[in-house]
């Protein structure tokens, strides 16, 4: 009976979350690595050489680190419905003025302030769902909904460049502004659909049977009582934690790849051949879907095993190597099929972070942790991308920028074998040996 009661409580809170999570966490991303698509032609409207536009891109990840530690503490404070709602509307306020950069100083001031919007959504998310699903359940309700970031970039590139491509000059302005203005518009949508959405914890969920709000309140009260009483933490004990800076340390050097490609993509792949930008959309299309299938079957499998260190080290060490790959190919179709090997593998590496970052801790000591995590490995989105453009910029192409990136890849390979956390047990809590 417990068992029948656990499998239909959890369909159901699944189904009623995820869903929700994933298409905001769709336009998240569309908002975010759209300016790659919109380069094609915006860098030539705005006269934006390599390195200022990589430095444009990067800019974004200045404000994003300064509020997000500030941010996940207020989620905490006032609730995770109300502060993810507001986080929603200001990006995409924020997202859709980007179609009214007219040079490099706006440029640059348009992408901070998205970052300073955006700021604590992601670990805002993860925080949110340590409310309700328990450690075995949450490598794959983080999946369901990470992988919207694949589909973004499955979806966007096309999208994005049939905009800029067939609503070039209506209404007297570009595609690309277009194209700023359409998708950062539902952004604020959805921002007023999420307070009366989303609920704040499952005593208050009306749309769970009471038998379903009791189990769930009680697993989510033991797992939170173990890992407090493995260790009770202090709000800022995160600063004190081993385990803490080595995940950022791990994820910054992911993200730079994970951002280098997502901003760079279109235009690495337009540097392989006399391509249009419609084509050039539908071929970055192929390596963020393979990460799809890549996120959802890494993931069940993690929450299968229970392992998550090796299972990060394996992607990033699979990632590393088939960009090094397709640094040094000889021939654009074999450099094109070695990005789509590195899209199947890197992706899946975010839902195994998520999961890992919001196990280390419990209640405002958690909040902390993961948003002190993510802002420190957002030096990768900073780095990343203008590191290419930097690179671009100094050698006319793009193979030693991405050989960099390979190499940050196989350090945070190597930092995952090296994490001291252990396997989460399939019917118990996902747990962290302490550092």
């Amino acid at each position: 009976m417990d068992h029948d009661l656990e499998r239909a409580t959890m369909q159901r809170v699944y189904w009623r979350i995820v869903p929700f999570l994933f298409v905001v966490l769709f336009f998240n991303y569309l908002d975010r690595i759209n300016i790659g698509f919109a380069g094609l032609r915006m860098n030539q409207d705005l006269g934006l050489s390599p390195a200022v536009f990589g430095f444009g891109a990067s800019v974004f990840f200045v404000g994003y680190m300064v509020l997000e530690v500030p941010s996940n503490m207020m989620l905490h404070r006032f609730g995770a419905r109300r502060w993810i709602a507001r986080i929603l509307v200001s990006w995409g306020f924020v997202a859709a003025l980007m179609a009214f950069a007219w040079n490099d100083t706006s440029f640059y001031v348009l992408r901070f302030l998205l970052g300073v919007a955006e700021a604590g959504f992601l670990p805002g998310v993860a925080m949110y769902l340590t409310y309700w699903f328990p450690g075995a359940y949450r490598a794959r309700a983080v999946a369901g909904y990470i992988i919207a970031g694949q589909v973004a970039a499955v979806i966007g590139g096309p999208v994005s460049t049939i905009l800029m491509t067939y609503c070039e000059n209506f209404l007297g302005l570009h595609g690309w502004q277009w194209m700023f203005i359409l998708e950062g518009v539902p952004t604020i949508l959805l921002g007023i659909v999420c307070l009366g959405f989303l609920t704040e914890r499952p005593s208050r969920a009306a749309w769970l049977e009471p038998a379903s709000r009791d189990w769930l309140e009680a697993r989510m009260a033991r797992e939170r009582a173990a890992i407090d009483e493995d260790h009770a933490f202090g709000e800022f004990d995160a600063l004190k934690d081993g385990r803490v800076w080595a995940l950022a340390i791990l994820f910054g050097c992911a993200l730079v790849g994970v951002y280098g490609l997502l901003i760079w993509t279109p235009q690495i792949i337009k540097a392989m051949g006399n391509l249009t930008d419609i084509q050039v959309g539908f071929l970055s299309a192929v390596p963020p879907l393979l990460g799809v299938f890549g996120s959802v079957l890494i993931g069940v499998t993690s929450d299968r095993t229970g392992d998550r260190k090796f299972h990060l080290a394996g992607v990033y060490l699979v990632s590393g190597l088939a960009l090094a790959a397709s640094a040094m190919a000889p021939g654009p179709v074999f450099a094109y099929l070695m990005l789509c090997v590195v899209g199947f593998a890197i992706y899946a590496g975010n839902a195994l972070f998520w999961s890992l970052n919001s196990s280390l801790m419990t209640g405002a000591a958690a909040a902390v942790a993961i948003a002190l995590v993510n802002t420190i490995a957002q030096f990768g989105g900073l780095v990343g991308p203008w590191m290419i453009g930097l690179v671009k910029d100094r050698t006319g192409s793009f193979t030693l920028a991405l050989l960099t990136l390979s190499a940050f890849l196989l350090v945070a390979a190597l930092i995952a074998v090296l994490l001291r956390v252990k396997p989460t047990p399939r019917t118990g809590l996902a747990s962290a040996a302490p550092g």
